[in-house]
């Protein structure tokens, strides 16, 4: 039931006017029409470095990811010929930055930042974790602890509700539109929100008792539940919304074609079986890569933006 009334706020919320056609920067070309970055024609602006420079989205603990994706990025070295290389990264606007200013190659962002590093980074999405039988996504959740006083969303009014970065789709865009839809809440007016950073920030600070209650991506919190990060009785949802699509993988445009079809190639022949990759992400149900597409499969997201009148500022 809850997630009917999440889907029907949202289908609400998607049929209002479009506040903006999107948008690539003006330092971006897309002759195809496909809504991300064109890899440029001439081969001077094309670059081909020695080492590779890849980055996960900023979830969890960096030191835990860079163990987790080593195999995949060995992996990646063998059949591009280049050293790959980690880089843990503190925000969604770092990870962006760095791809704009040419210092990443390579990356995964998270749902809500695609569009941003679509726009802005040159950043062309072409995977996606999915399960073995091909379904993919995750649903935001909105948590409190047992004996918060809070059983359902209006039950918020007056507390604190703690949101992940403004760039987050689970964690703040679809939160905050379906709040104002559904239930006519108001951040400031109708409850107190506070900004912690990353998703499990927002799971710990509800566990810990720090915040009332979070907007988080379920997938996050079902691998910190399974590595006892915490425990599941120390958490209760509220509300549950309808599958987005989770984490995008990609590159930066102007990576030649043939380095671009090689870490794509990575990607899609990676062997799961026995890795710590699979370890990991076998605890949110993922178990390969799936292609995707940024014009089809962030639809839903960039209408999201839309009705949340977010515009694509490039710095």
């Amino acid at each position: 039931m809850k997630r009917m009334i999440i889907a029907l706020a949202l289908g609400t919320i998607l049929s209002a006017p479009a506040s903006a056609e999107f948008m690539l920067d003006s330092r971006f070309q897309d002759a195809d029409g496909d809504l991300i970055a064109d890899i440029p024609a001439d081969a001077a602006e094309q670059v081909d470095p020695d080492t590779l420079i890849f980055a996960y989205t900023p979830v969890e603990d960096p030191a835990v990811y860079a163990e987790v994706w080593q195999e995949f990025l060995d992996h990646m070295s063998e059949l591009t010929g280049k050293q790959v290389q980690f880089f843990p990264v503190q925000s969604n606007a770092a990870q962006i930055e760095a791809m704009r200013a040419g210092r990443l190659h390579i990356a995964g962002f998270n749902t809500g930042s695609n569009p941003l590093a679509v726009a802005c980074a040159g950043f062309r999405p072409f995977a996606m974790m999915a399960a073995a039988d091909g379904s993919f996504g995750y649903e935001m959740e909105i948590i409190t602890y047992p004996d918060s006083g809070i059983d359902k969303v209006e039950d918020i009014k007056g507390k604190t509700l703690a949101f992940t970065a403004e760039t987050s789709n689970s964690g703040f865009k679809a939160p905050s539109a379906l709040l104002k839809a559904e239930f006519n809440m108001l951040p400031e007016t109708d409850y107190s929100p506070a900004f912690s950073g990353a998703h499990d920030n927002s799971i710990l600070g509800v566990a810990n008792k720090d915040y009332d209650a979070a907007a988080i991506a379920n997938s996050v919190k079902a691998r910190m539940i399974d590595r006892d990060v915490v425990s599941e009785d120390q958490l209760k949802v509220v509300y549950t919304s309808q599958t987005f699509p989770t984490t995008g993988y990609g590159v930066a445009h102007n990576l030649t074609p043939e380095l671009q079809e090689k870490i794509k190639e990575a990607f899609f022949s990676f062997d799961w079986a026995g890795t710590k990759l699979e370890q990991e992400f076998s605890k949110s149900g993922e178990a390969q890569f799936i292609p995707i597409t940024f014009q089809e499969d962030w639809s839903v997201i960039r209408q999201i933006d839309e009705a949340n009148g977010v515009s694509y500022t490039c710095g």
